[in-house]
């Protein structure tokens, strides 16, 4: 399990500029060509669905995470992201279960759980429930 891998980028609630579009662009151009030479590599696949995150392609992300759930099937953080990829694209129980994976795999930054703004629609869902339900066990506050 990788301890250093990074932290993909919230969804934003506005569109990239015009400039930011166009370097998103071309960032995500470049990392897709790598990924087909290489589709087991691993920095760039996460360094792709972080930029589709930016780019607002949630549906593209969910691609990546996916595949990254298949080749690091024991990190915590990339269920982390695949359940913020599921929330994204309102697949909420499959966000759970992601969710729940992370949680039994060590994920632990409960506080920004709690404040994500890519699971802000999950945590408005009633099977969000099952996730406090959880964490209410490990004792954890999360408000």
């Amino acid at each position: 399990m990788r301890c250093c891998m990074p932290v993909k980028s919230s969804a934003r609630k506005k569109k990239p500029s015009r400039q930011e579009a166009r370097e998103l662009d071309v960032q995500i151009q470049f990392m897709e060509g790598i990924v087909r030479r290489d589709p087991e590599y691993v920095d760039a696949l996460q360094l792709l669905g972080d930029h589709y995150t930016q780019r607002i392609k949630y549906d593209q992300n969910l691609r990546v995470d996916e595949r990254l759930s298949r080749l690091q099937p024991h990190d915590p953080l990339v269920y982390y992201n695949l359940a913020c990829s599921y929330s994204l694209n309102d697949q909420f129980d499959v966000a759970v279960e992601a969710l729940e994976k992370a949680l039994s795999l060590g994920y632990a930054d409960f506080h920004w759980l709690a404040k994500d703004p890519d699971l802000r629609k999950l945590r408005k869902h009633p099977l969000y429930l099952r996730i406090e339900a959880k964490l209410r066990g490990l004792r954890i506050k999360v408000r």
